[in-house]
């Protein structure tokens, strides 16, 4: 199936939508009686883009998030739930329920490295959540960044194999591809459709009113589940001017004084345990006070841009949180909130430098190492890293009818992996429903009893990323940096924060959890392990990689 590519305003047009409307109309039926209402609950996930473990308020940021702050006094907080450290193999997982090399999502759709793991393209080896829940009565809707499909199928006229609309959504508005402007994104499409953004566009608030919109025109008879994935707070450093007012010179303190403050705020609130230490400022960022004037106020307004993408963000989760209520629906729904990584390290800058341009689309900018180092306090690490800063991500979970525990926080490991069988559980769905012996069994476990109090059956938490490698087994993590990196070993209960490498400690539990790392790793598609660079995965994708 093959899509094309024509004018927004045409588009439209030939749907017969006016100018405001930026979605398909959906066909609503007839309601039924009360009495024959499903009652299984509606499902909207939510997952933001490279934003760090503590950057909302109810996980100790600075940034005002009022609506998921009321989504986490209202539910519960997971405390120890974890990404697959980069937005294309977190996404894999988060759909999938497997590790994202099973996926063939091992790194990311710019490449297609030669083997399984590594294709860059969501593979046919697996079912996505959308897939699962539409045979069981569940109708599938999806705002946002996809992010699964390879770069080589993103044209309006190519195979469109992997796009939301081939892999389980009845519905589907987003960009397809990841990172690009907020105000004029490349591949944004309507179902399979590829348009062109309007004047006065912006993505973020564009993926919250057409999330609104799929709940206003859903199928009245079924449940739904919807995908609601934003790029926020995703670089490039673009924002409107009313919400980038607000932070403007609120950071003016500098990084050194917030990560500290962050710190004890967030042992205040029991996020982390009193005794977990803050790790070091990290060795690529600069004291805050060695910096001129004119830097300081060039960083403050760098994170002031940061925190309004994440503040429009929040805005719009409050939108989708009265439309719910506006349809007499929350209480009978769930909402699941998370990152994809941790926050980004990555200096980007691909336009002029001129800060009076920051959060237009004139610029291209990102908030920079110093910034996601406070994203991630207290741990150590980035995006793209499997220590606790690249892996950590708050996770919210919220619904009324339910949930037994409110207000509260939870402390079990638990995985992205684990979305999906809650997901299947929840809406008494089929996984591998024709017998297919080539689709990968589920990896993650459901979540629904700590809905309870009760706890998650689990062996251990598995990462690969770019040969940054790790393994949680009940309270032990074994992780490593690189494809040459020595083994470290932590106790995740004393020492969260990694600051106490114990691996010459217990060499015995470090050779078992390495061994028990390469059988994972040989079963789940990982090997051969790729230790190259971005540069050079794009430059020869399918050069023998080490194992």
């Amino acid at each position: 199936m093959y899509s094309q590519r024509i004018k927004r305003r045409d588009f439209l047009k030939s749907i017969g939508l006016g100018a405001a409307a930026m979605s398909v109309p959906l066909r609503v039926s007839v309601a039924k009686e009360e009495s024959e209402m499903d009652n299984r609950p509606n499902i909207v996930l939510i997952m933001v883009d490279d934003m760090g473990y503590s950057d909302i308020g109810c996980y100790g940021g600075d940034i005002e998030t009022p609506n998921l702050d009321r989504l986490a006094d209202e539910g519960i907080r997971y405390t120890h739930f974890y990404n697959t450290a980069r937005c294309c193999p977190a996404r894999a997982s988060l759909m999938t329920g497997l590790y994202p090399h099973q996926a063939g999502m091992g790194w990311m759709t710019a490449a297609n490295l030669g083997t399984d793991g590594y294709a860059g393209d969501l593979n046919n080896r697996c079912l996505t959540i959308a897939e699962c829940l539409r045979p069981a009565g569940y109708s599938t809707y999806m705002s946002g960044k996809w992010h699964l499909t390879h770069v080589d199928y993103l044209k309006p006229d190519s195979p469109n194999h992997s796009w939301p609309c081939q892999r389980g959504f009845d519905r589907y508005f987003g960009t397809l591809a990841g990172a690009g402007s907020y105000f004029t994104p490349n591949t944004l499409t309507i179902d399979n459709t590829q348009i062109e953004p309007p004047e006065d566009f912006y993505y973020t608030d564009a993926i919250s009113d057409n999330a609104c919109r799929f709940i206003d025109e859903r199928q009245m008879d079924n449940p739904f589940f919807l995908y609601v994935a934003y790029t926020a707070p995703h670089w490039p450093l673009h924002a409107k001017p009313v919400d980038m007012e607000k932070y403007r010179g609120r950071f003016r303190e500098g990084w050194d004084l917030f990560r500290q403050r962050k710190f004890q705020r967030m042992k205040a609130m029991g996020i982390l345990e009193e005794h977990w230490g803050l790790s070091e400022r990290d060795d690529g960022v600069p004291a805050w006070d060695s910096l001129s004037q004119k830097k300081q106020d060039e960083f403050d307004l760098r994170m002031a841009i940061y925190a309004a993408q994440i503040d429009s963000m929040d805005q719009g989760v409050g939108r989708i949180f009265k439309n719910l209520e506006k349809n007499g629906i929350l209480d009978n729904t769930l909402i699941l909130f998370l990152s994809d990584n941790g926050g980004c390290h990555e200096e980007i800058h691909r336009a002029p430098s001129d800060p009076a341009k920051f959060g237009t689309n004139e610029s291209y900018e990102s908030y920079g190492r110093p910034w996601a180092n406070v994203s991630n306090t207290p741990f150590r690490e980035f995006k793209s890293w499997v220590h606790e800063g690249g892996i950590a991500t708050p996770l919210i979970a919220h619904w009324p009818n339910g949930l037994k525990r409110k207000g509260e926080m939870d402390d079990q490991p638990g995985h992205i992996t684990d979305i999906m069988p809650t997901c299947v559980e929840l809406a008494g769905a089929s996984y591998r429903t024709d017998g297919d012996p080539d689709v990968h069994p589920l990896v993650g476990r459901s979540l629904v009893p700590s809905f309870e109090g009760k706890e998650i059956s689990r062996d251990c938490i598995f990462w690969e990323h770019e040969a940054n490698r790790a393994l949680r087994v009940g309270k032990w993590k074994l992780v490593a940096k690189g494809i040459k990196g020595d083994w470290e070993l932590y106790d995740m209960e004393k020492d969260r924060s990694e600051l106490n490498n114990l691996a010459k400690v217990h060499t015995e539990r470090v050779k078992k959890m390495a061994e028990q790392w390469n059988e994972i790793a040989e079963k789940t598609d990982v090997f051969p392990l790729d230790g190259r660079g971005w540069g050079e995965r794009l430059k020869n994708p399918n050069a023998v990689s080490e194992h």
